[in-house]
């Protein structure tokens, strides 16, 4: 049953990253004309690595000097292909893109979770 659970696990930890992600891209694309305002995102695939445990090395303390796989699960700033004379960062197109994308995963992870859940219901009920 562990292994049931460590899937199911995955699956939430997937699903509150791309929420939190989601939150980021808004965010980003609601500050499109705000003058100074600089682009976020972060690193999925860091992140969730991190979420399960499988990053290599972890830093405890905040003076210990973070290690690449350390330093790439936090919030960064989106390095703009075409920088804007306001200094704002913000590519609303690349922000929709990634949104999107990110949303089609979001729901893509649902719903394996909840045929997951099903699956584990029907087998409990004997069916």
């Amino acid at each position: 049953m562990v292994g049931v659970r460590d899937h199911l696990a995955t699956h939430a930890n997937a699903l509150m990253l791309r929420e939190k992600r989601n939150a980021v891209l808004a965010s980003n694309i609601a500050n499109a004309a705000t003058p100074g305002f600089k682009a976020r995102d972060f690193d999925f695939s860091q992140a969730m690595k991190q979420a399960v445990g499988e990053a290599e090395l972890r830093t405890t303390h905040d003076r210990h000097i973070p290690t690449s796989a350390a330093a790439g699960t936090g919030l960064g700033y989106r390095q703009p292909l075409n920088p804007s004379m306001d200094g704002n960062t913000v590519e609303l197109a690349v922000e929709q893109t990634e949104f999107s994308e990110n949303s089609l995963r979001y729901q893509t992870s649902l719903q394996l979770l909840n045929r997951k859940i099903s699956g584990l219901t029907r087998a409990i009920k004997g069916e």
